[in-house]
C-alpha cells in the first residue's frame, strides 16, 4: 500500500510510512528462537512506560528513538515485546516498566507519541506505536473476560492467556471515524467538544457502533453531533492511535443539509468555514488548529490546500 499523499506537498500521513520493520508474527511464539534473537549482539531494545519512549538529537540533526543493545536492557520487573526484525536482520524489543530509565546522555528525554511521531524515523515511529499499543492493551487487559482470573503474556506480548479456563485474548483495536464534511458552498464544518479549550476546533469523529458500516458511522456522527445530514461519503486514509486502542478511518463528506444543532453533550460548538474564515480564524489567534501529527489535520489540509500553521504550546 502506498502511503497517502495530499495537495500540501506530497507528504505522507505521521504514523503510516513504511517502517521497513517486518513484525515477523510467525516467531512470537517460537521460544527458542526468541531468545536467540534476545541474546544476539545486533538486537535492539529500548523502554516504554506511561506512553513514552526516550528520544535523542543525532549530530546531523535528526532525533532518534534510543536504543541499547540487549545485554545493556533493564529487564527486571519488566514485561518484554518482541516488535519485529528489519532488513538487515536487526530485531527489535521493547520493554514495558514503570518508569523510563536514567540516561548519562543529557540530551536525551522522555516523549510521547504525539511530539516524537512527528520527529523521529518511520522505522523508529513505527516501533514506537507498535509499542505503545501493546502497552496500552496490557495495562487495560490483565483480567480474563470469561473467568476473572489474571491472564499471563504470551506471543512475545500479543496474546494474554487465560491459566485457568485457556481463554486467549488479543491486543484490542477500536475503529473510529473522523471527517471532514463540506457543503455545496465548500465550507468545512469543525467542532469543539465539550472539554476542549477555548478556540480549538476540529473534524467530528466517533466510535463505529456494532452492526454497523463505516459510512454508516459517519452519516450517524454527524447527524448526532451537529445535526447536519451527509450524503456522499469518501474514503482517504487510515491511521493508528493507540490512545489507548483506536484505528481511525478518515473520510471526506458532502453536507447534504446546512443547519447546525449541536448535541451540547460531546460537542460544544460547531461553525462552517471557508477557507478565508478559516485563514483569518487563525491568524487572530480565535481558531488553533490540530496537532499535526494526526489525521484531523491532514484532512483539514486537503480541503484547505496548504499546510496548518504550527499549534503553539506544549504537545499533550
Amino acid at each position: 500500500m502506498t502511503t497517502w499523499t495530499d495537495r500540501t506537498g506530497n507528504r505522507p500521513l505521521a504514523l503510516t510510512a513504511p517502517s521497513g520493520i517486518d513484525r515477523a508474527a510467525h516467531y512470537r511464539l517460537d521460544e527458542a528462537w526468541l531468545a536467540a534473537a534476545w541474546s544476539h549482539p545486533t538486537t535492539r531494545v529500548f523502554v516504554v512506560s506511561g506512553g513514552q519512549v526516550l528520544i535523542d538529537e543525532t549530530p546531523d540533526g535528526t532525533t532518534e528513538l534510543v536504543t541499547t543493545p540487549s545485554f545493556e536492557a533493564p529487564l527486571t520487573e519488566a514485561h518484554r515485546y518482541f516488535l519485529g526484525t528489519d532488513d538487515d536482520g536487526v530485531s527489535y524489543f521493547a520493554l514495558q516498566k514503570d518508569s523510563l530509565p536514567g540516561r548519562m546522555d543529557q540530551s536525551a528525554r522522555p516523549a510521547g507519541l504525539r511530539e516524537a511521531g512527528l520527529l523521529l524515523s518511520p522505522r523508529d515511529t513505527g516501533l514506537m506505536v507498535h509499542a505503545v499499543a501493546l502497552e496500552n492493551w496490557q495495562r487495560l487487559h490483565r483480567f480474563c473476560s470469561r473467568c476473572g482470573e489474571r491472564t499471563v503474556i504470551a506471543a512475545a506480548g500479543h496474546i494474554r492467556r487465560c491459566p485457568a479456563c485457556g481463554a486467549e485474548h488479543y491486543p484490542r483495536t477500536d475503529p473510529a471515524v473522523i471527517m471532514l464534511v463540506t457543503d455545496d458552498e465548500d465550507r468545512a464544518l469543525l467542532g469543539r467538544q465539550v472539554h476542549w479549550p477555548e478556540g480549538r476546533f476540529s473534524t467530528l469523529a466517533g466510535f463505529v457502533e456494532p452492526g454497523e458500516s463505516i459510512e454508516q458511522s459517519v452519516r450517524r456522527e454527524v447527524l448526532e453531533e451537529a445535526g447536519v445530514t451527509v450524503g456522499d461519503v469518501e474514503y482517504v486514509a487510515s491511521q493508528p492511535w493507540p490512545f489507548p486502542s483506536s484505528l481511525m478511518l478518515g473520510f471526506m463528506a458532502r453536507a447534504t443539509s446546512s443547519e447546525i444543532d449541536v448535541d451540547g453533550e460531546e460537542i460544544h460548538e460547531a461553525r462552517w468555514f471557508s477557507r478565508e474564515d478559516l485563514r483569518a480564524a487563525f491568524d487572530s489567534g480565535e481558531v488553533l488548529p490540530p496537532y499535526g501529527i494526526s489525521i484531523a489535520a491532514r484532512l483539514i489540509e486537503l480541503w484547505y490546500g496548504k499546510p496548518l500553521p504550527t499549534r503553539p504550546g506544549p504537545v499533550a
